[in-house]
């Protein structure tokens, strides 16, 4: 069966669902198509059980809603953010249809621009929207086949927590905020942890009495635009890491030297039996501190210019990473090491659009989420504008952008 609709939306996340409330209030038809059973799949079901977010309550924002609880300072665990996206999917009447997984696209002549292949319908629509999130497709390195099968590995949208694990030492391998916070966290839980540190920048949690992300707004940083990046690569960039946990808490990796993680480079490949890392730990280490400094810099330069009266503040400065040993490989048996989670981040995944839409980043090629292809928009993704274009903090600016283009 197939049928005809103004506009088909493919995925009811919080891009999704924030460009359907717009199209909702202006009259347009259309339908999102959401291949798992419930909302918020990506929060539901793609995070560790401890899971909070890392900016603050303020933050979780969405259209025609931002947060009214009463700890804006705090930072929302995944069980409350799951049910804040329930309730605005209920109390919006938005027209998703659930368990419906869209198998191919197939460009059309004529009005009807695209017919789009699902598991139980054939759409034909004007405008397609492809709305599939900043989690797509998690990057894990060609060689995981050559480590030996007793090796559990997973990615770290797989891991739930500690005790679902096999027994035995852990390789963490990405030093973002994924990587930084399951390490910590099997740390405190008894484990022996390795962590494959990548190029990931850090913030301190708080500074001169502000949470870092209250002084990120005031400086500007999230109002960046793709423009004023060096390079296109710059929006594969990870955000800084820092941590919810516990009511907030800032991650140095210095502190997990001290503490008893073993830090390594970032990992190269698998040769001879044994897992090969790069001489670079000191210099992963050196941009992480180099990017906290830089923030703080811009914070104090921000109190200075505006008059501010907040009294200064002297930040320990660690170097135990710095006096670790660089380990060049490790022998997995001989270490004990029995898991592997891989935190190296996500790709995007649009393979079902038989279309030339990426570009040598691999990144849609789109202004503002508006495709050269007529019809054909992107939703979801930092840097789509601006920074914050794909996070809760920003996504409702993108979606009202993109749904007046529709409307038009």
């Amino acid at each position: 069966m197939v049928e005809r609709i103004e506009t088909v939306i493919i995925g009811a996340g919080q891009a999704g669902l924030s460009l359907s409330y717009y199209l909702t209030r202006a009259g347009r038809e259309h339908i999102i198509l959401e291949k798992a059973p419930l909302v918020a799949d990506a929060w539901r079901n793609r995070r560790w059980d401890s899971f909070t977010l890392v900016t603050p309550n303020w933050s979780f924002k969405l259209p025609g809603t931002d947060y009214s609880g009463v700890d804006p300072k705090g930072f929302m665990p995944k069980n409350e953010i799951v049910k804040r996206f329930e309730q605005y999917e209920q109390e919006n009447h938005l027209p998703v249809s659930y368990s419906t997984e869209v198998t191919g696209v197939v460009p059309m002549d004529g009005h009807h621009r695209y017919r789009v292949l699902a598991s139980n319908k054939v759409y034909e629509s004007k405008n397609l929207v492809l709305a599939t999130g900043l989690f797509q497709k998690a990057k894990i390195a060609a060689f995981t086949d050559q480590i030996p099968h007793d090796i559990y590995q997973i990615s770290s949208d797989k891991y739930k927590n500690p005790q679902a694990l096999p027994p035995g030492a852990v390789l963490v391998i990405g030093s973002a905020q994924s990587g930084c916070q399951i390490a910590e966290e099997l740390h405190e839980a008894g484990r022996k942890v390795y962590l494959s540190t990548g190029s990931a920048g850090r913030i301190l949690r708080r500074y001169r009495g502000l949470d870092s992300y209250e002084w990120l707004a005031k400086i500007g940083f999230f109002d960046r635009t793709a423009a004023m990046l060096n390079s296109p690569e710059e929006r594969q960039f990870a955000p800084p890491h820092v941590s919810g946990k516990g009511g907030g808490r800032t991650i140095n990796l210095h502190k997990f030297s001290r503490d008893g993680i073993i830090l390594l480079g970032h990992t190269r490949g698998y040769e001879e039996g044994k897992l090969v890392f790069a001489p670079d730990l000191k210099e992963n280490l050196a941009k992480a501190d180099g990017f906290a400094a830089n923030i703080t810099k811009q914070i104090d330069a921000y109190i200075l210019n505006h008059s501010m009266d907040i009294p200064s503040e002297d930040v320990m400065v660690l170097d135990d990473g710095f006096r670790a040993p660089v380990i060049h490989s490790l022998d997995l048996a001989a270490e004990g090491i029995s898991v592997i989670i891989w935190a190296t981040g996500y790709s995007n995944d649009y393979s079902l659009v038989g279309l030339p839409i990426l570009d040598a980043y691999h990144y849609p090629i789109a202004d503002r989420g508006v495709s050269r292809f007529p019809g054909l928009y992107f939703l979801g993704l930092a840097w789509m504008n601006k920074f914050t274009s794909g996070l809760l903090m920003g996504i409702g600016d993108s979606a009202q952008y993109l749904a007046e283009v529709i409307s038009r």
